[in-house]
């Protein structure tokens, strides 16, 4: 079924909901709900030993797929209404990089019954705040907080986007948003420090036939080659509600909202869920390294990349564990080797970069002008080589995991932010309140789980190197590969 039969189906049950010939989604009243405690607001569980903020939520269906979370917080007159969509690069295919980017972009563009930018013009009349929406590898997320009273202006304009998009598209609307995301993408890579360097890396570990390889952002090749028929059949492949999550969180009433959504979404027709792709997972099997050239960076970057478990599997989380024991506050170990006890860094991170499919585990380190670049590369593989002989302290690992307990935790405190909370659990654990489990995982880990993860994960022959030098230093700088023999240079 074309985008235009989706549309004519769409418009028959709207207009039959209207002429009240249509009866609502039995799924929204008399389907078996689920509900889920993440925690109470006036109680707390308790998970070895450690008190967890809890949280109570229900989750349910329409007939049409679309997922439902609801979450009383009636603390303020406000509501967070939260879309996700499960589409992010990974949906992308060859030739198609940067698409779910773009469509971030068009649906804030119009619909059929909201021309224009009237979208956030309907949204700011009645005091919206976090108007906005983000991509990642693995989801599309667009978001906004409403006073009370306004809940359905926002449930009607994120129903309308999610079933009457395809007929406001215009090649004239495309040709504006493709230009916008171009000058996005030039900002952060070609006229931004490291940036080029950055992509060269990662072209580097994940091959063409990846999606992952257009980092959400796409090539500019891409993006010019996008042809109005390509967006259309992107938004007839993911953008239904079968593909996405509605979270409402906030000052609101559970049954009278529940009414509002089936009025709005429930007529939306059912559509096809589109199938998981099927895609080999990139491998390391030697030590790669790129020098780059640096024409925005003045002083010289090194980074060494791993390719870690994705998101949920075994190991995830006690990769994540390291990446704070190694780079997380002032008395994380790669801090203390670069910039206390050597000066040979300015800045140091350690970063998991949590993906679905698989995910990355970086270590970079922004070299002072008079060090050689590789004598940073040797310190921090001597830490690492350290931390093997030397293993992790219990008070190092519990440290961290207290710093990502007490992140999380804060997290909630602001409704539209426990909203994207329940939707990411929802995402990737597919249990909205999971939130209490999670951190138990956490808790769980010990030094010699983060130790084992250390020793499979971080292995030297199995990782990329990055050393971008300044181009007036660039010859004078840069050193000659510290590979292991066979180490091969990456295109």
């Amino acid at each position: 079924m074309t985008w235009k039969a989706r549309f004519a189906a769409a418009a028959l049950a709207s207009t039959a909901a209207l002429a009240g010939e249509a009866t609502t989604s039995t799924t929204a009243t008399t389907a078996t709900t689920t509900t889920t405690t993440v925690a109470t607001t006036t109680g707390s569980v308790s998970t070895a030993g450690a008190t967890t903020p809890s949280l109570a939520l229900v989750k349910y269906a329409l007939d049409n797929g679309l997922e439902v979370i609801l979450h009383e917080d009636h603390r303020q007159p406000l509501v967070a209404v939260n879309v996700w969509y499960h589409v992010g690069a990974f949906a992308e295919e060859p030739g198609k990089s940067g698409f779910a980017h773009l469509f971030e972009h068009l649906m804030f563009q119009g619909s059929a019954h909201v021309p224009g930018d009237k979208h956030a013009r309907y949204l700011e009349e009645v005091g919206v705040s976090g108007l906005n929406g983000t991509t990642d590898f693995d989801r599309t997320a667009f978001f906004e907080t409403v006073p009370k009273n306004e809940l359905e202006l926002a449930l009607w304009l994120e129903a309308d986007r999610m079933g009457w998009l395809a007929p406001a598209l215009s090649t004239a609307v495309l040709d504006e948003r493709r230009a916008v995301v171009k000058d996005e993408r030039r900002q952060r890579f070609e006229d931004a420090p490291y940036g080029i360097a950055r992509e060269k890396l990662w072209h580097a570990v994940f091959p063409p036939s990846h999606p992952y390889r257009g980092m959400g952002i796409g090539s500019i090749a891409d993006l010019d080659n996008a042809t109005l028929d390509d967006v259309r059949r992107f938004y007839d492949s993911y953008y239904a509600p079968s593909n996405a999550t509605l979270c409402i969180a906030g000052d609101i009433d559970p049954l009278a909202t529940r009414a509002l959504v089936d009025k709005y979404f429930g007529t939306l027709p059912p559509w096809p869920r589109p199938r998981p792709r099927a895609v080999a997972a990139p491998t390391l099997t030697q030590e790669l390294r790129i020098d780059h050239e640096e024409a925005v960076g003045t002083v010289p970057l090194v980074e060494m990349l791993w390719l870690t478990p994705g998101r949920g599997k075994p190991g995830h989380r006690e990769v994540e564990v390291l990446a704070r024991v190694l780079g997380d506050g002032i008395a994380s170990k790669m801090r203390d080797a670069l910039l206390v006890q050597s000066d040979l860094a300015v800045e140091v991170a350690v970063v998991q970069q949590a993906m679905a499919e698989v995910s990355t585990f970086s270590i970079m380190a922004t070299v002072r002008p008079e060090v050689a670049p590789d004598e940073v590369l040797n310190t921090i593989q001597s830490q690492l080589d350290y931390l093997a002989d030397v293993p992790v302290a219990p008070e190092d690992v519990a440290r961290a995991v207290k710093r990502i307990e007490s992140e999380r935790v804060f997290a909630l405190q602001e409704t539209a932010a426990r909203a994207d909370v329940f939707q990411n659990d929802n995402h990737y654990a597919g249990d909205p309140g999971a939130f209490s489990a999670e951190l138990s995982h956490y808790r769980a880990i010990t030094a010699d789980a983060v130790m084992a993860a250390l020793a499979q994960h971080l292995v030297k022959d199995r990782r990329a190197i990055l050393v971008a030098v300044p181009k007036a230093t660039s010859h004078a700088a840069a050193a000659p590969s510290t590979g292991a023999p066979g180490t091969k240079e990456a295109p």
